[in-house]
């Protein structure tokens, strides 16, 4: 199974841990960093343009972004 990376751009969900809020919040990653001490960080602007950054685990590929083939 391969492990999911963000990339600049990408639509993702925001933790509630990270935002004050009771649910998930949509995002656009801005920024995807290797920090030495808490490894990957990545910082993503909601439609509001409040930005949140913090550990990959809080945050998760958006659903609705995935592109399906149906053919």
């Amino acid at each position: 199974m391969k492990l999911r990376t963000f990339e600049t751009g990408d639509q993702v969900l925001i933790s509630p841990d990270l935002t004050g809020l009771t649910n998930w919040s949509d995002g656009v990653v801005v920024e995807v960093e290797n920090n030495k001490y808490n490894g990957i960080v990545i910082s993503a602007e909601t439609k509001d343009r409040n930005i949140f950054f913090g550990r990959k685990e809080l945050f998760k590929t958006n659903v609705n972004d995935k592109k399906l083939c149906l053919q």
